[in-house]
C-alpha cells in the first residue's frame, strides 16, 4: 500500500470533529453546492427505517438524510449505476459513493459496456463489512450498533456480517477515483486519497488540505489485510473440500428452490436474456413425464444445479465477492462462498484481477494461444488423436 500511495497518489485531510458519515456528507454537500459536481448518488434511509435505498441527489439540502457508509447492501451499488448510465454516459456530473466491492463491480460491468464511466467519479471508503438482510429488517437499531462498533474497530464482526465480507481482502483503497481512508480517522479528521487526476481536481476544488499522514492507516489496513487473507485462505479450503466432484456441488446446492434471486441481486449477471428463460431453455412436458417415469419422479422447477454451474462459468473471472447471492438466498445456500472460491481459481488460471480499471480486457473476450499457459496442450489431449488446431 505505501508504495502504491506514493506513486502519485496524493492526500488530504477532511475535519470530522462531528463524525466520519456527516463529514463526508457534508462535503458532498458542498462539492453539489459549488457546482463541481452536477449530482451524487448515495444510500439513503427509506422511510420505514428498515432498509436503504440509491439516491441521485441534486438538491444539496437533501445531504444531511443520506449516508456515506450505509450498513447494508440491498441493492449492489454496481447495478444502481448500470440502470443510470446503460444506455449512455449523460451530461450529468455525478459523483458515485459506494463501497470498494461496488466500485470493482462497476469496473467491470464498464468492460462489458453495461457501466458508462466517462462523467463518473467513483469514491469508496474502508469497509468493516455489510450486515445482512435479514438481521437488519428484524432488529434496525442493534445492526446501525453493530456496524458503528465495526466501523471504530475497522474490522468486521463474526456472525455480525455476511460471511464473505470476513474474508474480503479488498475491502480498501481499490482503482476510484477518491477514497475515504475511515480505518485512519484520527483526533477530528478523515484522509482522503485522490487516486486519479479527476479525484485530484475534486479535492483541489473544495480546497482540503493536502499532505495528510497516511503511515498510521496504511499499516492499519495492511494488518487488516493480512488478517482476512489468513480467513480467506482457511474459507476456500473449506469450501473447496465441500465442493469437490458432482456429488459435492450436488450437496451444497440440494436445498435450492429455483427462485433464481441469486442471479437477480448480483451485479455482474448482466445478460438481458437469461438462457435458462428462453424458449430454447423451457423443457418438452413430454421429456419430464419420460424422466419421470425412468427415474420415479423428476424434481421441479429442472436444472437447478445446472443453472448455477452455467451462471458460475459466465461470470466467475468478473465476481467480486460482495456476498449479494447468499444475502437474496431465502434457503440459505452458501452461493457466495462457493462462487469466490471457483471466481478465485478462474482468475489464478487466467491472471486477471476483478475489478482492476488497468485497460486489460476480460480474458474470454480476447484470444491469446499462450493465455492461460498451457490451455493448447490440454486441448490437445482431449481430442481423439491429439489433433491441433493451431
Amino acid at each position: 500500500m505505501s508504495a502504491e500511495v506514493r506513486a502519485g497518489r496524493t492526500s488530504a485531510m477532511l475535519p470530522a470533529a462531528g463524525g466520519m458519515d456527516p463529514a463526508i456528507t457534508g462535503l458532498l454537500k458542498t462539492a453539489l453546492e459549488k457546482g463541481v459536481v452536477d449530482a451524487v448518488l448515495l444510500p439513503m434511509e427509506v422511510p420505514s427505517g428498515d432498509s436503504f435505498a440509491w439516491i441521485l441527489m441534486k438538491d444539496p439540502a437533501l445531504a444531511g438524510d443520506a449516508r456515506a457508509m450505509a450498513p447494508v447492501m440491498p441493492v449492489q451499488g454496481a447495478l444502481a449505476l448500470r440502470s443510470l448510465t446503460r444506455k449512455g454516459e449523460g451530461s450529468l456530473r455525478v459523483l458515485a459513493l459506494m463501497r470498494p466491492c461496488e466500485v470493482r463491480a462497476a469496473r467491470e460491468l464498464s468492460k462489458l459496456g453495461q457501466v458508462k464511466t466517462g462523467n463518473l467519479l467513483l469514491a469508496t471508503w474502508d469497509c468493516p463489512g455489510a450486515i445482512p438482510m435479514k438481521d437488519y429488517i428484524a432488529d434496525p437499531a442493534a445492526a446501525q450498533e453493530r456496524f458503528a462498533g465495526m466501523l471504530a474497530a475497522g474490522e468486521p464482526l463474526a456472525g455480525g456480517v455476511k460471511p464473505s465480507c470476513m474474508s474480503c481482502i479488498d475491502f480498501s483503497m481499490t482503482d476510484a477515483d477518491l477514497h475515504f481512508c475511515t480505518f485512519g480517522g484520527t483526533g477530528g479528521s478523515v484522509p482522503v486519497l485522490a487516486g486519479s487526476p479527476e479525484g485530484q481536481r475534486f479535492l483541489d476544488s473544495l480546497g482540503l488540505e493536502a499532505g495528510a499522514d497516511l503511515v498510521a492507516w496504511e499499516e492499519r489496513i495492511s494488518e487488516k489485510r493480512d488478517a482476512r487473507l489468513a480467513a480467506r485462505q482457511t474459507a476456500f479450503r473449506e469450501t473447496g473440500g465441500k465442493v469437490a466432484g458432482f456429488q459435492g456441488m450436488l450437496s451444497v446446492f440440494a436445498d435450492c428452490i429455483g427462485c433464481r434471486n441469486c442471479r437477480a441481486a448480483c451485479p455482474i449477471c448482466y445478460c438481458r436474456l437469461c438462457y435458462f428463460d428462453s424458449e430454447t431453455a423451457k423443457p418438452d412436458p413430454d421429456a419430464f413425464l419420460d424422466a419421470a417415469a425412468i427415474r420415479g419422479g423428476v424434481s421441479l422447477p429442472a436444472n437447478r444445479l445446472l443453472f448455477h454451474i452455467g451462471r458460475m462459468t459466465h461470470m466467475s473471472l468478473s465476481c467480486v465477492s460482495c456476498g449479494q447471492c447468499s444475502d437474496a438466498c431465502p434457503v440459505d445456500i452458501p452461493v457466495a462462498d462457493v462462487f469466490s472460491f471457483v471466481g478465485h481459481r478462474t482468475r489464478e488460471a487466467f491472471e486477471y484481477a476483478a475489478g482492476r480499471n488497468d485497460g486489460l480486457p476480460l480474458p474470454l473476450r480476447t484470444f491469446e494461444k499462450t493465455e492461460p499457459a498451457g490451455i493448447m496442450e490440454q486441448v490437445r489431449d482431449a481430442e481423439p488423436g491429439g489433433h491441433s488446431h493451431d
